[in-house]
């Protein structure tokens, strides 16, 4: 009974994606600074966090600690996309069902009884579980360097992203 607890319970924390959250138990994102304007953020999304979301939340990550920090505009140097894989296998359970039908019958005179008997009966056994689940989940690192001012070449608008990224997926919080 115990073991079916621990695994509704497990089946309830891990029934929805990770949320676009700090660092936790379930995933989320975490940041380092690597110099005054360069930062390394990193995404972990769980067994139901799609791989474009978890980019996205990195991209927007990104983009909030660029406006945090004072910064309008960011580029990725570095970007790294794995995914962390396992898997599980649920136990095997067996459950017999048994059937039987006794016959009988006792005659006898005086002090002498004779009993005899038949007895007939049919067991099934059915067994379930044993099935193996694979679980991958996403991995996104960015490493990103700030400007204030829009450099040449490809960079990325933070507050355009920001915006762009929270109605997406419908964040409407003030970032954390």
């Amino acid at each position: 009974m115990k073991l079916y607890v621990s695994l509704a319970i497990a089946a309830l924390l891990a029934g929805c994606a990770t949320a676009y959250q700090p660092q936790g138990a379930t995933g989320g994102f975490s940041s380092s600074q690597l110099d005054e304007n360069v930062f390394q953020v990193s995404f972990k999304g769980n067994g139901y966090t799609d791989r474009d979301k978890a980019n996205d939340y990195a991209l927007l990550r990104s983009a909030e600690i660029a406006l945090e920090k004072g910064y309008s505009y960011f580029i990725i140097v570095d970007a790294q996309q794995y995914s962390k894989n396992s898997s599980f296998t649920t136990p095997v359970t067996a459950t017999t069902n048994i059937r039987s039908n006794t016959y009988g019958s006792a005659y006898g005179n005086g002090n002498n009884v004779n009993y005899s008997g038949n007895t007939q009966g049919t067991a099934t056994t059915t067994f379930s579980g044993g099935e193996t689940y694979n679980i991958s989940k996403p991995r996104t690192t960015n490493t990103i360097v700030c400007f204030k001012e829009k450099p040449q070449g490809f960079s990325y608008n933070a507050e355009f992203v920001a915006k762009s990224l929270k109605e997406k997926y419908g964040l409407n919080t003030p970032s954390k």
